[in-house]
């Protein structure tokens, strides 16, 4: 998995394209932790617009990342979502 930030403003953009499942969980929990330890950041956005498979554990990454950034006064959102059947496999 490729995992790329931008930040804008107060906004960060964490955009993953690939495989998001376990073999992923190291390199997304160390760009997760580097956004929300950014005090200028107060919302966090994870854009899912290029993930071709995603599975339970990348759930639990997301929901990890949703705690942590809470601890911190930061909001989370997921963009570029896809319906169930036509994106992930």
């Amino acid at each position: 998995m490729d995992v790329k930030v931008q930040v804008s403003g107060e906004k960060a953009t964490l955009s993953l394209s690939g495989r998001f499942d376990f073999t992923a969980h190291k390199e997304f929990r160390q760009y997760a932790d580097r956004t929300v330890q950014n005090n200028g950041i107060t919302g966090v956005e994870v854009d899912l617009s290029g993930v071709e498979y995603l599975d339970s554990s990348a759930l639990g990454m997301l929901l990890l990342l949703k705690e942590k950034a809470e601890k911190s006064q930061q909001s989370v959102s997921l963009g570029n979502c896809r319906r169930s059947g036509t994106a992930y496999s």
